[in-house]
């Protein structure tokens, strides 16, 4: 099985990027294959609702590196999302790629493909409603189902690293795959 964890935070090595390695690492144990991209050093364009993705090919047609993206999605399995919560949200990047999802309502093509989400945040689960419903709703118009979804508590660089319970739990998740 293949995973690709598109990774939502600027910072290397924090909360998102090791809870993502987790998950990782349970999957890779199973005999899973994952792939990590950081959103941040990619260029990222937004979606300009200018709806080439709704006729002829259905493609976006924006010149950016969602053109390197889309086959690796398409190959994926599970589509990991990980984000910080930022203002109840995604981070920008991510919420950018997930607006360049568009021409996939079209085609159907993540049809009954999985997602995991993670999500830390200095508030705690119960902040992370808005953004997980985000997700929720625009994965499920795309025929996409939420397998698990990871909301801990985080907020200082790395600092989960500390928090065995959920570390533990990432793995799991990562085995479960």
């Amino acid at each position: 099985m293949k995973i690709l964890a598109l990774i939502g935070s600027p910072r290397k090595e924090g909360n998102t990027d090791i809870l993502v390695d987790a998950v990782l690492s349970g999957a890779k144990a199973n005999g899973h294959h994952g792939e990590k991209l950081y959103l941040y050093d990619l260029n990222l364009l937004p979606c300009i609702d200018c709806r080439n993705c709704k006729n002829g090919d259905m493609v976006c047609t924006r010149d950016d590196d969602m053109r390197d993206i889309y086959p690796k999605i398409e190959g994926a399995d599970v589509i990991l999302f990980g984000t910080p919560l930022y203002w109840y949200g995604p981070s920008g990047p991510m919420k950018l790629l997930m607006d360049r999802l568009l021409p996939y309502s079209e085609t159907g093509m993540l049809k009954g493909k999985r997602a995991v989400l993670v999500i830390p945040s200095a508030e705690g689960a119960d902040a992370c409603e808005p953004v997980v419903t985000m997700f929720r709703l625009s994965l499920d118009y795309l025929g996409v189902d939420i397998a698990e979804v990871l909301l801990p508590t985080a907020y200082e660089k790395g600092e989960i690293s500390s928090n065995t319970e959920e570390i533990e739990r990432a793995r799991g998740i990562g085995a479960a795959l």
